[in-house]
């Protein structure tokens, strides 16, 4: 089955690529064809990156609050387009359509809040030593913007990053994931229907190790901000240090969740099952490690597996699904590799743990808990990406605090405890960018600052007004009256 093919969008025109060659996206609960993407040349990258810098000086002097008025129309556009985006969505990258939909109403709700943005300060006064003098500050975009996107949001991650970026007056050379590509093209789509001038937003699809290194190894942009694996990501920040290049990266999690025995166990394994296996675990704020205090182990761990055992797992379009199937092949298999060496580990899977058999071959893994996890395992330590948690009992909560901070990773942290002491110690001693009080570690809110600490995040964060760090550079300006 053939579906749709997706051009480029550069210089605001939609192109095919000169390689004649196209990629195809895979539907991972039916391996059937949603469309197909351009295989792009590194020619074609430069063509995107001379695009932009030949639209940047007009966009910028747009001005802020008519930049902004662009995003309110972004943003009805893909209102009106909500349930095809949705559903394009689920097909490429597995989640359910409720979470599908969810996303990009949430797509939505970031354009509407940058575009307001628009009508935002862009500086402060600050008082000269000169009493006739004026010194104010000024917020300068950086000019030519890199992007690039993983597939497990494929409509809130570009979006959260986009949208700030235009407002605050950069233009754009966008690369996404190319397993959620079409859904992709879907949301530049609306950035079109939207007015936006040409050449502000270019959109180029192929691989990471052609059209992803001409990206970020180009000496012609400005800025680079990435969210994807952990290698990547310092393939990234090499490249942007050599040419002089502003970057920001995110690159994951190994999240911890601690029960403690003052806990409410109904609210805490809710949190954990939502957090653990909504995405069918593929976010990198998805809850990894979960470590109970002793006092409540085992009457957690069987209200957990009692509630682990009514998630039905399916195609995300199929209303009775509440766990779709992993994105991809390579995926799957690690997500089985690493199910394989936890039992090599000396770990005991007390749930799940093998494929979903279906007549439509799809990549479907059942919910997978362990138990007997130790800290120095490598399931304990290594992102997995998928529907995976490991069970680690402590007895104290000093413990279970030097427990969570046991990882590389410092992305989100949650506590469950009805004792404010116990929370405010966790706020304070816990290694991680977004921590959160009975509440499941996956999501944050888009008013709020997203990053993380350790090897989880590089740079500035991104969304809320923390976005501005990135996007924009500060000019302080002095003016003497003569």
């Amino acid at each position: 089955m053939m579906g749709e093919v997706y051009s480029n969008y550069i210089n605001g025109e939609w192109r095919e690529s000169k390689s004649g060659n196209l990629i195809d996206s895979i539907n991972p609960a039916n391996l059937e064809v949603v469309g197909s993407v351009q295989f792009s040349t590194i020619e074609e990258v430069t063509e995107a990156i001379d695009a932009a810098k030949l639209a940047k000086k007009e966009w910028r002097q747009l001005g802020q609050f008519n930049r902004g008025q662009i995003l309110y129309k972004a943003a009805e556009a893909l209102e009106n387009n909500l349930q095809d985006v949705a559903e394009t969505l689920t097909k490429e990258m597995g989640k359910t359509l409720p979470e599908a939909i969810g996303e990009t109403q949430r797509g939505i709700a970031i354009l509407k809040y940058y575009a307001s943005e628009g009508a935002r300060k862009e500086g402060d006064v600050i008082p000269a030593s000169d009493k006739d003098a004026l010194m104010f500050t000024k917020r300068a975009p950086l000019g030519v913007v890199g992007i690039i996107t993983p597939w497990n949001f494929p409509v809130a991650i570009p979006i959260w990053k986009i949208a700030p970026a235009l407002v605050y007056g950069n233009t754009i050379v966008f690369k996404p994931a190319s397993e959620a590509a079409v859904t992709a093209a879907k949301v530049v789509k609306c950035f079109e229907e939207a007015g936006l001038p040409k050449g502000v937003l270019n959109f180029i699809t192929g691989s990471g190790s052609q059209v992803g290194n001409a990206l970020i190894n180009s000496k012609d942009i400005n800025g680079i901000t990435f969210t994807g694996s952990e290698n990547t990501g310092h393939l990234v920040a090499k490249a942007a240090s050599v040419n002089g290049v502003k970057y920001q990266l995110e690159m994951g999690g190994k999240n911890p969740v601690i029960v403690l025995n003052d806990a409410n166990v109904n609210n805490a394994v809710n949190a954990v099952l939502s957090g653990a296996f909504k995405s069918t675990g593929q976010k990198c704020t998805a809850s990894s490690r979960v470590i109970v205090q002793s006092g409540i182990y085992n009457q957690f761990k069987s209200m957990l597996l009692e509630e682990a055992s009514k998630i039905t797992v399916g195609d995300g379009l199929l209303n009775d699904t509440w766990m779709g199937p992993c994105a991809n092949e390579s995926q799957y298999n690690t997500v089985l590799e690493y199910i394989q060496i936890g039992q090599e580990e000396g770990a005991n899977i007390i749930y799940g743990g093998k494929p979903v058999e279906s007549n439509t071959n799809g990549f479907y893994v059942e919910p997978t808990i362990f138990e007997n996890v130790s800290s120095d395992m490598r399931i304990a330590q290594e992102e997995i990406f998928g529907p995976v948690i490991s069970l680690i009992q402590v007895d104290t909560t000093e413990e279970a605090i030097e427990v969570a901070n046991d990882t590389q990773y410092g992305l989100s942290a949650s506590i469950f405890t009805t004792n404010i002491g116990s929370a405010l110690t966790f706020m304070e001693e816990i290694e991680a960018g977004l921590v959160r009080v009975n509440a499941e570690s996956a999501g944050v809110e888009l008013q709020a600052p997203f990053g993380g600490m350790k090897m989880s995040s590089t740079g500035t964060r991104e969304q809320g007004e923390s976005a501005k760090e990135f996007y924009t550079a500060v000019k302080t300006v002095f003016v003497k009256a003569e």
